[in-house]
């Protein structure tokens, strides 16, 4: 009830530009987005773990007569430039991301990332595939497929480099988004529930901010949850479902990552995503001194009441008393009624807006029929919405 969307990430690629490992031979076959004219840029690694610079290695052209590509060799010196150039009049800068304002047409507003796309899994990130892990999460299945979804690479710069001129405009950033995402799809729903309560805990009490070098992000907090789920069996998540003891213990580990100032990228174990943040002393102690009790009632008072505003006032009204458990539990099983009959609305709201955002893409950008043809296969348009124990399907049908 309480989403914490801001906005809409869409990551978008050149079908013109790829990126490859350093020392990587070129592809002679390219999945059918490509374009039959690609340049193709080595990943190489700056001073910074995680940052990265492009440098153009090849040309590729298609062959007309069985698909594959022919590769030229170009000289070295030519950096790829992380600059959106001649970008519209309506869009800011907001981190990697370019966001644009629709909230005239969504609830949200959309960060286009523009991202280079690699189709190996990186090399600085080779030990995590084949890591031990004692509690079998991800399993071979889910790793196999997020290493074969390889990464991307986005137009960040550290903020060490950013008043540097030359670097400011060439550095980049490997991204995992694909992998986070196959990787956050396969949690249970109390994992999934987990890491919503502690990040609208942590944006409630303002621990987190869009700037990184100053406050917490998000990210740190999806980095928590990913190690949890790595390193914890089953059972601390399960015994008796206590979703405030383990938020509790989880903020304590971050607690500690604070004050230890070391908070391990989840798949470059090189990367330390702490570095210098304004104020860790004063938020480790904060976290450290959370307590059962205490965030119990804050979870009553900031997440449940404020659902139960967004209710009739029939439904808001049963607040007014909750003096003793049963009196709570009614107030609380008359929120929960009311959202599963309101949310399959809310659902449908935004997929009319997928259905117009969609289309309006393929107007604004240079796409090619086969391209979005080859694409439009392989997206699964039946949304699965489970509300309680049963399941309601949406078919969304796509139309020339």
């Amino acid at each position: 009830m309480l989403p914490l969307v801001g906005d809409i990430d869409v990551m978008c690629h050149q079908s013109t530009s790829l990126a490859i490992p350093r020392g990587n031979p070129p592809p002679i076959q390219l999945p059918a987005e490509f374009s039959n004219y690609v340049k193709v840029y080595e990943i190489v690694d700056s001073h910074l773990p995680g940052y990265v610079y492009l440098v153009l290695r090849y040309l590729l052209s298609e062959c007309s007569d069985d698909d594959n590509y022919n590769y030229f060799e170009t000289e070295h010196g030519l950096y790829l430039t992380n600059l959106n150039d001649g970008r519209p009049t309506d869009e800011t800068i907001h981190g990697p991301a370019l966001l644009k304002d629709l909230s005239h047409i969504s609830l949200f507003s959309v960060d286009s990332v523009r991202c280079t796309r690699c189709l190996s899994w990186p090399p600085q990130a080779a030990d995590w595939p084949t890591r031990h892990r004692y509690h079998a999460w991800p399993d071979s299945a889910t790793v196999d497929r997020v290493v074969s979804n390889g990464c991307d690479v986005v137009g960040a710069v550290h903020r060490q480099c950013r008043h540097d001129k030359w670097m400011s405009k060439r550095q980049w950033r490997l991204s995992f988004s694909r992998a986070e995402i196959a990787l956050l799809n396969s949690w249970m729903p109390v994992q999934q529930i987990v890491y919503h309560m502690l990040r609208f805990f942590m944006k409630t009490k303002q621990l987190t901010g869009s700037d990184a070098s100053e406050a917490l992000s998000n990210y740190h907090i999806k980095t928590l949850m990913m190690w949890a789920c790595e390193l914890k069996s089953s059972s601390f998540w399960t015994y008796d479902l206590k979703l405030v003891r383990v938020c509790v213990e989880l903020l304590h580990v971050l607690s500690v990552w604070l004050s230890d100032a070391q908070c391990k990228h989840y798949f470059l174990s090189s990367c330390n995503l702490i570095d210098n943040i304004f104020g860790a002393e004063l938020t480790a102690s904060q976290l450290m001194s959370i307590d059962e009790p205490w965030l119990s009632t804050w979870f009553l008072n900031s997440y449940i009441q404020k659902c139960s505003m967004l209710c009739p006032e029939n439904v808001s009204s049963l607040f007014s008393d909750i003096s003793t458990n049963t009196k709570l539990q009614s107030a609380v099983s008359a929120v929960v009624d009311w959202r599963i009959n309101t949310a399959l609305v809310d659902m449908w709201r935004e997929l009319q807006f997928a259905e117009f955002f969609i289309p309006a893409a393929v107007s604004i950008h240079t796409l090619t029929a086969q391209s979005w043809t080859s694409r439009l296969r392989r997206v699964d348009f039946r949304v699965d919405f489970r509300v309680s124990r049963k399941v309601t399907r949406f078919f969304v049908v796509c139309k020339n």
